[in-house]
């Protein structure tokens, strides 16, 4: 199951049930990952604050809390979850399965907390930092604690500020779902970088921000030249 996923994880787990958990949504089954992913959203706070504490030595406490809330987010979660392509290895129900569930930030982002728990678990602490190192390479190795604690669109925002390049345009591409339940989908469009991200959430704001997330994971890990 998932070899392609836990080639890129760079970890072979010794009791692969615990994988298959921790890909596995509520809807799909009694046995699902809400309990490892509680672990690994503990293990993941402790490990990028560890992290922090290392390359920052002279930054003090309530800076490096923002930092690490600009790191260990949903928005953040999600984009490096994608990458990692992990949507595609969830176990789903059917309902979730239609309603796009492999592609919400929400399900996503969990699963990968999931996934560090059950390495945790599986490994032990080592494990669990050599994955995180892994996976979020990009992110630690760009963190800037004077952007972190801002949101996405923000970030976003003044990275092209910084720049002298134009704002992101967004729009909604859809709506889905009944009106008490909506999931929205929201283009974040950058023409001087050719570059067109999609978000998703429960509010129009949560999926620019998913969007405008995924763009600044872009743009900043691959600048212009």
């Amino acid at each position: 199951m998932a070899a392609g996923l836990r080639e890129r994880l760079r970890y072979e787990f010794r009791d692969p049930a615990l994988f298959r958990q921790a890909l596995t949504h509520r809807s799909f089954g009694a046995t699902h990952n809400e309990r490892l992913e509680f672990i690994g959203d503990a293990v993941l706070n402790c490990i990028v604050a560890l992290t922090l504490f290392e390359r920052f030595p002279q930054l003090p406490e309530g800076d490096l809390s923002r930092a690490r809330a600009g790191l260990v987010n949903r928005e953040t979660l999600a984009v490096v979850a994608r990458r990692l392509g992990l949507g595609a290895e969830i176990r789903l129900g059917e309902g979730e399965q239609k309603s796009g569930g492999a592609d919400r930030s929400s399900i996503v982002a969990d699963a990968l907390e999931a996934v560090i728990g059950a390495v945790f678990i599986d490994g032990g602490f080592p494990a669990a930092r050599s994955v995180v190192d892994e996976v979020f390479a990009d992110v630690l190795r760009d963190a800037d604690p004077a952007m972190l604690g801002k949101d996405p669109k923000t970030r976003l925002q003044e990275w092209l500020q910084a720049r002298r390049m134009p704002v992101p345009e967004y729009a909604i591409a859809a709506t889905t779902g009944e009106s008490h339940a909506q999931q929205f989908t929201v283009d974040c469009r950058i023409p001087s970088l050719d570059l067109v991200t999609q978000g998703h959430g429960a509010s129009r704001r949560a999926a620019e921000q998913d969007a405008a997330a995924q763009a600044y994971a872009r743009a900043a890990g691959d600048p212009p030249r």
